[in-house]
């Protein structure tokens, strides 16, 4: 195996993680869809918060390295 594709499994180990720790800290917001509650207005819309964030914004960088690594090795 050459570095691209250990490379390759690696950030797919580490999205894969990345995505079912979001999903934890999303199932104790309250609700299925966008928490629990208040406004009224039926907005499905909630803002991410401190870790949250961080776990969203690292699966969206995450993601966008292993597409990367798949065109490349796709190329090669």
């Amino acid at each position: 195996m050459d570095i691209l594709t250990i490379s390759q499994i690696i950030v797919s180990v580490i999205l894969v993680i990345l995505v079912l720790l979001q999903q934890r800290s999303a199932g104790s917001s309250g609700g299925l869809f966008g928490g629990g509650g208040g406004g009224g207005d039926g907005a499905f819309y909630q803002r991410r918060r401190g870790v949250e964030r961080m776990l969203f914004i690292g699966t969206i960088v995450t993601g966008t390295v292993f597409v990367a690594l798949s065109i490349i090795s796709l190329i090669l």
